[in-house]
């Protein structure tokens, strides 16, 4: 039956559509059939009743999916997920071990030109990068106070050679004086203490002429040194080369009592230069004489300077109990593009393998959790056919940054050797679309 919705609706009385089933009198009952029988019977449709008979339906399906679901979820949850391994290959491929240092460009030879006197600079006749040769004079020293030292111990010479001259004379009349005196006394003209008065005399007069003779000695030693400390007021270059270091100016006051100034440092050949490195004693066992190295410096940060390593010295330098050695690397330098005193970074090469056995050096740092570490051997976790990890033990050899040579142990190219352990974050993200991993900053 359809119900037109444009007709008026009739209010029907409640007791017409739900009869009342409670206990009422007999009269009741009766009224109410014979107001039954006046009004014409009319029929209506229970849409609430529907409604309500499929409501606990729905509550109950409803509560019964998110019982289910909240159930799933927690087994999942509360499962035990199973180990992932992250792996990589053995292969074969060079292997370069490297020895990396910091060290400072020097010039091979280099002199420093000091003064062994003191006094005023005069005159300078070099100055930074001038070029100079064997013998040429560099500076000047005021000559006025050594001057008049030489003419002191020129004087002291002469004054010398008078005295001596002198006594030469006082001696020779005293030999004289006792000459006369022996034969007198053969024929007792004389008595014998004047015979024993002339020999005194003349004993002390031969004497004389011998002090003086060391007298006349020591003044012209001190005139000798007077001319060398005149001498050595003019600095003269030592060897050819160029001036990489002036200390001092003119008017400047030297004193070189107790240490010898230097007034200019004169690189030999910048041509060729040497850089002393500074190697850590873990790694200098592998660096020899003859090894080859690489290096770069700031000024030219592209570019790599080639050397030979052509002394190690022994000489330990303990720095706050660090302990280094000096290694000393010749490099050529024709362009003169390498300056004394630059910072070098050097790496020297240890040893090369073109095409060993190697294996990752991450997987040489792996350790399994829970598991005993044996310090005395170099293991290694493998995964087998059946994927479980198995222990491998192999002997190492060369290493560099990435890799290291396996000499022996049950490895071959291409088997999967254990790095690490993936997290739950790694593998969440294994299970994202492509474009939907997130950034390094938002993990």
């Amino acid at each position: 039956m359809t119900i037109d919705p444009q007709k008026p609706a009739r209010h029907v009385p409640i007791s017409e559509v739900v009869p009342h089933h409670s206990g009422t009198a007999p009269t009741q009952q009766r009224s109410d059939s014979l107001t039954e029988q006046r009004l014409p019977a009319t029929s209506i449709p229970l849409l609430t009743q529907s409604r309500r008979s499929r409501l606990p339906w729905l509550i109950a399906i409803t509560l019964g999916m998110l019982i289910g679901g909240g159930g799933f979820w927690y087994w999942w949850n509360s499962a035990s997920p199973s180990v992932q391994y992250k792996t990589v290959l053995v292969d074969r491929g060079p292997i370069t071990a490297v020895v990396t240092a910091t060290g400072t460009i020097n010039p091979v030879v280099s002199v420093q030109v000091g003064s062994q006197v003191s006094g005023k600079v005069a005159q300078l006749f070099a100055d930074f990068n001038s070029k100079v040769a064997k013998g040429q004079v560099l500076a000047q020293i005021d000559q006025k106070p050594f001057k008049a030292r030489l003419s002191q111990a020129r004087a002291a010479v002469k004054s010398a050679k008078g005295n001596l001259g002198k006594a030469k004379v006082m001696a020779t009349q005293r030999k004289r004086e006792f000459d006369r005196m022996a034969p007198l006394r053969l024929q007792s003209f004389v008595s014998q203490a004047d015979v024993d008065l002339a020999e005194t005399n003349y004993r002390d007069a031969a004497a004389n002429v011998e002090v003086l003779h060391a007298q006349l000695d020591q003044a012209q030693a001190l005139l000798a040194s007077a001319e060398l400390d005149l001498g050595y007021t003019t600095i003269y270059s030592p060897v050819d080369g160029i001036v990489v270091s002036r200390n001092v100016d003119v008017g400047q006051t030297l004193a070189a009592t107790f240490q010898t100034p230097i007034l200019f440092v004169i690189a030999q050949d910048l041509t060729q230069m040497q850089v002393n490195a500074n190697v850590s004693e873990s790694d200098i066992g592998g660096v020899k004489e003859g090894t080859g190295a690489t290096f770069r410096v700031d000024a030219y940060p592209k570019q790599f300077f080639d050397g030979v390593v052509t002394q190690v010295r022994n000489a330990p330098i303990n720095i706050q109990n660090v302990v280094t050695y000096d290694v000393v690397i010749t490099v050529s330098n024709p362009e003169l593009k390498l300056k004394p005193g630059m910072t070098a970074h050097v790496t020297i090469v240890t040893a090369q393998k073109e095409n060993p056995l190697r294996v990752s050096n991450n997987a040489l740092r792996f350790r399994m959790p829970n598991m005993p570490i044996d310090k005395k051997s170099t293991r290694v976790w493998l995964l087998d056919s059946s994927h479980q990890p198995r222990q491998v033990d192999v002997s190492t050899g060369i290493a560099d940054s990435l890799s290291t040579e396996i000499v022996s142990g049950e490895l071959n190219q291409g088997d999967p050797v254990i790095v690490g352990i993936e997290t739950e974050e790694e593998r969440a993200q294994k299970k994202l679309p492509p474009g939907f991993e997130p950034s390094r900053g938002l993990r």
